[in-house]
């Protein structure tokens, strides 16, 4: 089954996420477990955890089906002692609020260099962030994300990808969601079933499909391999539909969150509905 939704709000408290998701007809969904642009945050109250719970249950959203994001500040690559610790701290707290709320799942950008380490030193340092939050805790798997390579951002090549991967000593709890938009922008072409084709077997000769934990479905308002991280609605931008055609006739992205990060939320319904109907046509 294909598990398509978006990255939907949780104002209020996060309990409020999965009914957004299904106002939108979604059966997956994102969220942030707190606000993503500060450091601090409240813990998460037992109410909360509780009606989340409930919420999820009530509306047959499964934690398979559920990929949450950290914040947009924490940086597991910092090459700075102080600021790397920060958000090794933040990070720690992000895995833990999953465990609380019963999530699997955990998606975040690995990290940058801010052009003061080499690229193999910041690989190998977000590596070992990774290794220690794990040591940590239990269940949660880090799903890295792509990036589309802005500044000096790792992780927009297949084989940084793979470096993390390599370097994480539990194999079984370290992921990747491939973003389609930070995909194309990082110089993978996703233009025609061809180039589908020829990218996602890259994807699984670098990286392996069996690391693939979810996706975020964008189209690219910026040009292949312009490393511009710039979202459009489905079919909008300079992707085109070709990869969300191909993905929703391929098996092997079936059983994970497909999340929309367009950026027309009113229009997130009609995008879910588009996605399903050419998984339909397909069977």
């Amino acid at each position: 089954m294909y598990y398509i939704g978006a990255h939907v709000s949780a104002a209020g408290g996060v309990e409020n996420a999965p009914l957004n998701a299904a106002k939108i007809g979604a059966n997956a969904f994102a969220l942030f477990t707190k606000n993503q642009r500060r450091w601090d945050a409240k813990p998460l109250t037992s109410k909360s955890i509780k009606v989340f719970k409930a919420n999820c249950e009530r509306l047959g959203f499964s934690a398979d089906q559920i990929l949450p994001h950290d914040s947009y500040l924490i940086n597991l690559g910092h090459p700075e002692a102080e600021p790397l610790e920060k958000s090794r701290a933040a990070f720690l707290d992000e895995m833990q609020r999953c465990e609380q709320l019963g999530l699997r799942l955990l998606n975040f950008h690995p990290g940058s260099h801010l052009r003061k380490v080499d690229e193999t030193t910041c690989l190998a340092t977000i590596a070992e962030s990774i290794n220690l939050a794990l040591a940590k805790t239990e269940n949660v798997v880090a799903v890295i994300e792509n990036t589309a390579g802005q500044g000096s951002n790792l992780g927009f090549r297949f084989e940084q990808l793979a470096a993390i991967i390599d370097q994480v000593e539990d194999k079984f709890r370290v992921g990747v969601c491939l973003d389609t938009c930070h995909t194309f922008a990082a110089g993978y072409d996703l233009r025609t079933p061809e180039a589908c084709e020829q990218t996602f077997a890259e994807f699984e000769r670098i990286v392996g499909f069996e690391y693939l934990r979810g996706m975020h479905l964008n189209d690219s308002k910026g040009t292949l391999e312009s490393r511009i991280d710039r979202h459009h609605s489905l079919g909008q931008g300079e992707i085109g539909w070709a990869p969300f055609e191909y993905i929703m006739r391929d098996s092997r992205f079936e059983g994970i969150p497909l999340v929309l990060e367009t950026i027309e939320p009113e229009i997130w319904e009609d995008e879910i509905q588009q996605l399903r109907a050419l998984a339909a046509a397909q069977s």
